[in-house]
């Protein structure tokens, strides 16, 4: 699960971050399959005029791949820091390119809630408090946040 919860005496903190379907091994042996499927046809053109036509697009494919991929892991590089003790829960997101967004509450007065369908994704997870509803795990899967949920109905029990 691309979430962990941390258990001590005084308090539980929960670190959530997107899943990663392709680490960096991933990224090189995919970027290094394009380039041999993309060089396998152009052997035969070797000493051919047309090569040096198709080389560019050859090199534009690969590029567009790597660039993708490049973006899609910066978009993903999202960590949530949710901190609870008795007296207080502290949430914060980081994201890249961008200030930490934090919200804190008094345990007490804090409640999970679960939109099934009322979301911009299903079973939305959010946490309200303090005048204020805030979102958790919105990047994770629809079963994951069933489970975050839960996990989350039961560290506000035990803190309170």
């Amino acid at each position: 699960m691309p979430y962990e919860w941390t258990h001590s005496d005084t308090q539980t903190v929960l670190e959530a971050w997107p899943y990663r379907s392709l680490p960096k091994k991933g990224f090189v042996i995919v970027i290094g399959i394009a380039v041999c499927l993309l060089a396998l046809p152009a052997i035969v053109l070797v000493g051919s005029v047309v090569l040096w036509v198709l080389l560019p697009f050859m090199a534009l494919a690969v590029t567009s791949i790597w660039l993708g991929l490049q973006k899609s892991y910066r978009d993903g590089e999202i960590l949530e820091h949710l901190s609870i003790t008795r007296d207080d829960i502290h949430l914060t997101r980081h994201e890249r390119g961008k200030a930490p967004k934090e919200w804190t509450c008094n345990t007490y007065w804090a409640t999970a809630h679960m939109h099934e369908t009322k979301g911009p994704v299903p079973y939305y997870v959010t946490l309200k408090g303090n005048s204020r509803e805030v979102e958790v795990g919105a990047f994770l899967s629809e079963d994951e946040r069933r489970q975050l949920y839960s996990d989350l109905l039961d560290a506000l029990r035990k803190a309170k």
